[in-house]
């Protein structure tokens, strides 16, 4: 059995529905919180076959309000990437993952947004994702993919949804598995938010059925491009 450690940046936000996907498949998983536990660092060095690094609600990474533990993080990343073991970033997570491998991220203005993603048909590691599917947007600054790294999905507007690290690694512009009460309890835990979430919160909600099938498809992909079944 595989066991991943998530790192949990909020109260609010976890795996959300991937939780069910990795269980079916007896994948197990930790969560770890380094904004709450001073130990941490200890912890999230037990031997692990997976790292997950989740969004980070109104935290970011490129100078405005970073995460506490952002430097910390970006070195136990870069570890994990060097040991060859695979690494997924949701959010504030793909920023870390693309810091950890030689990229970027650049300040942005917090954002709440439900997005089209459009596979990259020119790319043959993307075909584990459907060719269009929702990514959900919410919290400051823009990743920045490492140069060698494959773009899989964009926006319409031509922004990276989905870039690859090595042959395992994937980060996502926003959390694949996401669920609208999630949204809902971050607005609820911090003072920074989108002024008026209502109209998303609606879109999200109506799109739930549309990302749970996406989320189906783009599990059976990662699960096999990570090894975390072997």
């Amino acid at each position: 059995m595989s066991r991943l450690l998530v790192l949990q940046h909020t109260e609010a936000e976890y795996l959300g529905q991937l939780e069910d996907h990795l269980e079916s498949r007896r994948i197990a998983f930790q969560y770890v919180r380094p904004f709450l536990d001073a130990s941490w660092r200890l912890k999230a060095f037990d031997p692990f076959d997976g790292l997950v690094l989740l969004g980070g609600g109104p935290w970011g990474s490129a100078g405005i309000k970073d995460l506490p533990s952002l430097a910390d993080e970006v070195e136990l990343c870069a570890r994990y990437l060097a040991d060859g073991i695979a690494v997924l970033g949701f959010g504030l997570g793909a920023q870390i993952l693309a810091l950890a491998a030689g990229g970027k991220s650049a300040p942005a203005t917090f954002e709440f947004k439900l997005t089209q993603a459009i596979r990259q048909d020119d790319q043959e590691a993307a075909a584990f994702l459907p060719k269009q599917f929702h990514v959900v947007l919410y919290g400051p600054d823009k990743v920045l993919p490492p140069s060698q790294a494959p773009i899989l999905a964009r926006d319409a507007e031509g922004a990276a949804m989905v870039f690859q690290v090595a042959e395992n690694s994937f980060g996502f512009a926003g959390h694949p598995g996401v669920k609208s009460g999630m949204i809902e309890d971050l607005i609820m835990e911090f003072e920074d938010g989108p002024d008026d979430a209502i109209p998303q919160l609606n879109e999200l909600r109506a799109a739930h059925p549309e990302i749970e099938q996406g989320l189906a498809h783009i599990m059976a992909g990662l699960i096999q491009r990570t090894g975390w079944m072997r």
